[in-house]
C-alpha cells in the first residue's frame, strides 16, 4: 500500500471523537474522505482524566500492565504553540469523476471514469484523460472490510478481470435506472470485460481478508486473519461500532486527598514503595510538601497502596454492582446541604412519593450532581459490540485495536444529574415466579433464540426477565418525563441495574462543560409519582395496538426477535438514549395490554 496523504483540516467535537469517530472511522471532510489515524498518530494530549475504576477495569480487559485515560486534543488558537490534532490518511484510493458521459444504445446509462488515486493529479482531486480534458474527482464509496475491523481498497482490476487479471486498462463505472441499487452498477473496462457490482456483495467474491489496517500507519504489519472480505459503503451505519466503557464516578473515603494526590502522581509518588521513601521524597520537593500538606504520611501511602490496587475492592465488583451499591446506600435528605464536587445524592422522603402504585419502589435518590467518564476501548465493524447487562464488555470478544501498543485510551468526561429508583427486590423476585411470568420469558428466549440463529457470529447473553422489565420501565420514565423536564428526550440517558444485589434505573443527562446542569431532572424526580403513574398510564395502549401488543418476537417475517410488545410508538426511543440500543423491550411485563397475557407487573388494582 502507498502511503496515504495526510488532511491538516476539519474539527470534530471531543465527545465524537470516542463514539462516531474514534481510529479506524471513515469520516468526509470537504473535499475528500478519511480514515481517522490510530492513537500513535495523534499530538497534543495534554489532559488526563482520573478515573481508577475504569482504568482497572479496562487493563484487566485488554490484559495490560499500565494505561492512562486522555481527553482527545483540541485545537489551540496559538498560531506559536506546539501543533496538535489527529492524522487522518486518505482513504480509499480510488476516484470516480463527477461529471458523466451518456452511454448505451439509448443513452440511458450513466458513465464515469475510475481511476487509482496514482493516476490522478493536484493530491487526487483531478484526472485527465486522453484528451487532456480535467474532471473533478470524488472517493469511490464502496470498500471492502471484514468484521474484526480490517479494512482497505478493493482490488478493482481484479474484481472485472476474472479471466485477465493482469489486464491494466481504464475502467469506467457505470449507472443504469435511477434507485442506486447494486444490480444497476457495473464496473467495466475498455477491453471489453465488466461485472455487476452486485456480485462484490456476494459471498466470496472479494476473497479473503488481508488483515491490513491502514488507520495504524501506511506500513503497519498486516495480522492474520480467516474472515472473508465485505463490501462496504463508506456511510452505511455498521462501517464502524465504538466499543466504550463508561463508570459513574463514586465518591472517594477522602475526595480532597486524591486531588492532592492527583498533582504529584505522574512526576513523584506512582513509584514509591515505602512510607520512608514518602518522607524523603515530602522532605525534599516542595512541590510534594505542598500538594500534601495536611494529610498525614500514613493516609498519603494508603491512598498510593489502593490507587495501584484500584481502590481496594471496587474493580472486583462489576461495573453496575459498584455503582448500585454507593446510589443504594444514599442517606440525608434531598436539599439538607449544598451540592459540590463530582457526586451529590440525597434520599427523597417517602412521603413525598408514597402511592399504592409506587408501593413497589424501595427508594427515589436525587442525584444533584454526578460524573460520568466514557473511554473507547476498541471497534468493530458490520456487529456491534456492546456491554453486558452489568456494564462489562465480555473478555474474547472481536476487537480492532486503537494503536499499535495501547498505552492510553481517548476519554471524554461529562456532568449532569440524574433521578435513581429502586425497586423492591422481594416484589420483583415474587413476580419473577408467577406461572404467566415464566410463560412469557419462554417466549422471549424463543425471540433471541431465533436473533442467534441470524447473528451466529455475535457473542450475546439472553438477559434476565427482571432486565426486560426494568428496561421497558425506563424506557416508559423517559418518555414522560421529557415532556416536562426541560431536556430533550435524545439527551436523557439511562443505566439500568438488574444485579444480584437489587433492582434499579438511573435516568441522568450530562454535558462536557463544566456544570452540565440545570436542574430540571431532578426537579422532574420530585414528581416522581405522577411521573410513574404517567409512564404505566402510557404503556397501556400503543398506537399499533393490537398488531405491537400480539407481537411473537420469534416471527420470522417480522424480524423483530428481541422485542416482545415494543415499537416505535410506545417503547423505542432515541438509541443515544437507551444502552441497549432499543432491545430487550416488552411493556406487556409493565401493564395489562390489549394482548392480556397476565404477565404484568403493576396490576390493575394500582394503575386504576
Amino acid at each position: 500500500m502507498s502511503r496515504p496523504n495526510k488532511f491538516p483540516h476539519g474539527q470534530l467535537r471531543q465527545s465524537q471523537v470516542v463514539t462516531t469517530f474514534g481510529p479506524g472511522s471513515l469520516i468526509d471532510l470537504p473535499k475528500q474522505s478519511a480514515l481517522v489515524g490510530g492513537l500513535d498518530n495523534w499530538s497534543g494530549m495534554d489532559r488526563e482524566i482520573y478515573e481508577p475504576r475504569l482504568v482497572e477495569k479496562i487493563k484487566r480487559l485488554l490484559n495490560l500492565s499500565h494505561l492512562k485515560l486522555f481527553a482527545p486534543p483540541t485545537d489551540r488558537d496559538d498560531p506559536t504553540a506546539p501543533q496538535t490534532g489527529i492524522t487522518a490518511w486518505q482513504f480509499p484510493e480510488w476516484f470516480v469523476t463527477q461529471d458523466v458521459h451518456r452511454t448505451g444504445p439509448d443513452g440511458s446509462v450513466r458513465s464515469r471514469y475510475f481511476v487509482h488515486r496514482l493516476k490522478t493529479e493536484g493530491q487526487g482531486k483531478f484526472f485527465r484523460d486522453a484528451d487532456k480534458v480535467k474532471h473533478t474527482l470524488v472517493p469511490i464509496r464502496f470498500v471492502r472490510a471484514c468484521r474484526c475491523g480490517h479494512i482497505g481498497d478493493i482490488n478493482w482490476w481484479r474484481f472485472v478481470h476474472q479471466l485477465n487479471p493482469e489486464c491494466r486498462r481504464q475502467l469506467f463505472f457505470d449507472e443504469r435506472g435511477t434507485s442506486g441499487d447494486l444490480g444497476e452498477v457495473v464496473v467495466r473496462c475498455v477491453c471489453g470485460e465488466s461485472r455487476r457490482l452486485a456480485e462484490a456483495a456476494s459471498g466470496g467474491a472479494l476473497g479473503y481478508c488481508d488483515g491490513a489496517r491502514p488507520w495504524l500507519g501506511a506500513f503497519e504489519t498486516r495480522e492474520p486473519c480467516t474472515e472473508m472480505n465485505r463490501l462496504l459503503v463508506r456511510h452505511a451505519s455498521h462501517a464502524y461500532f465504538p466499543q466504550q466503557m463508561s463508570v459513574i464516578s463514586l465518591p472517594d473515603r477522602n475526595e480532597s486527598l486524591e486531588k492532592a494526590v492527583n498533582q504529584v502522581w505522574e512526576d513523584y509518588l506512582k513509584e514509591l514503595d515505602s512510607v520512608g521513601e514518602l518522607q524523603f521524597v515530602r522532605k525534599k520537593m516542595a512541590d510534594v510538601k505542598a500538594a500534601l500538606d495536611g494529610y498525614s504520611d500514613e493516609e498519603v501511602f494508603e491512598e498510593i497502596q489502593q490507587r495501584r490496587g484500584g481502590k481496594g475492592e471496587t474493580p472486583l465488583m462489576s461495573v453496575y454492582a459498584a455503582e448500585f451499591e454507593v446510589l443504594s446506600a444514599t442517606k440525608g435528605v434531598a436539599g439538607d446541604d449544598v451540592p459540590d464536587g463530582d457526586y451529590y445524592a440525597r434520599l427523597l422522603p417517602r412521603e413525598v412519593w408514597d402511592d399504592p402504585l409506587t408501593a413497589c419502589v424501595e427508594k427515589v435518590v436525587l442525584v444533584h450532581r454526578l460524573r460520568e467518564v466514557i473511554a473507547q476501548v476498541a471497534f468493530s465493524r458490520f456487529e456491534a459490540v456492546t456491554a453486558d447487562v452489568e456494564g462489562e464488555l465480555e473478555l474474547g470478544s472481536i476487537r480492532a485495536p486503537l494503536a499499535k501498543e495501547v498505552t492510553w485510551l481517548p476519554a471524554v468526561e461529562n456532568r449532569g444529574e440524574g433521578i435513581f429508583i429502586q425497586f423492591r427486590k422481594s416484589d420483583i423476585d415474587a413476580w419473577l415466579k408467577k406461572p404467566e411470568v415464566e410463560k412469557r420469558e419462554d417466549r422471549l428466549r424463543l425471540g433471541f433464540q431465533a436473533w442467534e440463529k441470524h447473528h451466529s457470529t455475535v457473542s450475546r447473553e439472553f438477559p434476565p426477565l427482571a432486565y426486560y422489565l426494568l428496561h421497558s420501565i425506563s424506557h416508559l420514565l423517559m418518555t414522560a418525563i421529557a415532556l416536562e423536564c426541560g431536556y430533550p428526550s435524545s439527551s436523557i440517558r439511562e443505566r439500568v441495574y438488574a444485579v444480584e444485589e437489587g433492582y434499579a434505573i438511573l435516568l441522568y443527562t450530562g454535558s462536557p462543560d463544566s456544570e452540565g446542569t440545570l436542574g430540571g431532572l431532578v426537579e422532574a424526580g420530585k414528581h416522581i409519582r405522577r411521573h410513574l403513574r404517567a409512564a404505566v398510564d402510557m404503556a397501556k395502549l400503543c398506537s399499533n395496538d393490537p398488531v405491537c401488543s400480539q407481537h411473537q418476537p420469534e416471527q420470522e417475517h417480522e424480524g423483530r426477535f428481541l422485542h416482545g410488545a415494543a415499537c416505535h410508538g410506545c417503547l423505542l426511543v432515541a438509541e443515544t438514549s437507551c444502552e441497549k440500543h432499543n432491545d430487550f423491550l416488552d411493556r406487556s411485563l409493565v401493564v395489562q395490554t390489549v394482548g392480556a397475557i397476565g404477565a404484568e407487573f403493576f396490576s390493575v388494582d394500582v394503575t386504576g
